[in-house]
């Protein structure tokens, strides 16, 4: 059990070190979007009115919490792209054959990449005074947790994605073509209320839409009083913990089948 810990923690302290020499990653994770707030929040700030929100709420308050999440996902995205190099470069296919089982080298990527995330995260979510959400102290503990998870099953997902791909470029490709759309679809961007019935449903089974129910209700943990409540507060629990896991066990398949260079 020692020496399994020790494995997770190497992997895990190599994904901060590396972080430490790529200090770039943090201009790209953080500010670009801060920058996307900044200017979609203030254009539609006087233009959109959230369906369902409170008459308080304005729109840079509602994008908020998206917003959050878009750090903890281009964080997870950013981290994860690693593995794709680590292949390259033969470093994977060392861990692979070395006395490791695939899970350990998964879960302290995993755990590498939301330690990242998180600590992004809490630079944004700093920024909360300026989007008029005061946070209690038990606000800033449940937020804190539910970032944790949810960057956790990004990082998760984006290992998933990592393992079976062959190039960086194709990373992106995908990237682009679910992981943006899943997050659009999440709540982040749009209430689901007042959005098309079609649309509704996408977001109905985007679990990334729970986790987002999770996020503003840990911000101002009044029960969901924003008026944006769209299902119970256990379900959004049960469905953030269970999209973690699934993504984990997703990466760890991945893994499995030893995508190393020949």
């Amino acid at each position: 059990m020692i020496n399994l810990w020790l494995q997770i923690w190497s992997l895990w302290l190599r994904e901060l070190r590396r972080f430490s020499r790529q200090r770039s990653r943090l201009v790209g994770a953080v500010l670009q979007p801060i920058v996307f707030w900044l200017l979609l929040g203030a254009g539609l700030n006087g233009a959109f009115r959230p369906q369902g929100a409170s008459p308080a709420m304005t729109y840079m308050e509602y994008f908020y919490p998206g917003v959050i999440v878009l750090v903890l996902l281009f964080t997870a995205i950013f981290s994860t792209i690693s593995t794709i190099e680590d292949r390259k470069e033969g470093f994977l296919q060392a861990v692979v054959v070395a006395p490791i089982a695939p899970a350990v080298i998964v879960v302290g990527q995993a755990l590498g990449s939301t330690t990242l995330a998180l600590c992004e995260g809490l630079v944004f979510l700093a920024l909360a005074p300026f989007a008029g959400i005061s946070l209690s102290v038990a606000g800033v503990v449940a937020t804190v947790l539910t970032m944790t998870v949810i960057a956790f099953a990004l990082a998760g997902l984006g290992l998933a994605l990592a393992w079976r791909m062959e190039s960086t470029q194709g990373f992106h490709a995908i990237m682009n073509l679910i992981l943006i759309p899943v997050w659009l679809l999440s709540g982040a961007f749009f209430p689901r209320a007042g959005a098309p019935s079609w649309l509704q449903v996408i977001m109905s089974v985007n679990p990334l839409t729970y986790a987002m129910q999770l996020l503003r209700g840990s911000l101002y943990l009044r029960g969901f009083e924003v008026g944006l409540n769209s299902g119970p507060t256990e379900l959004a629990v049960a469905v953030t913990i269970g999209f973690a896991l699934a993504t984990l066990l997703l990466a760890m398949s991945g893994a499995r089948r030893g995508f190393v260079p020949d």
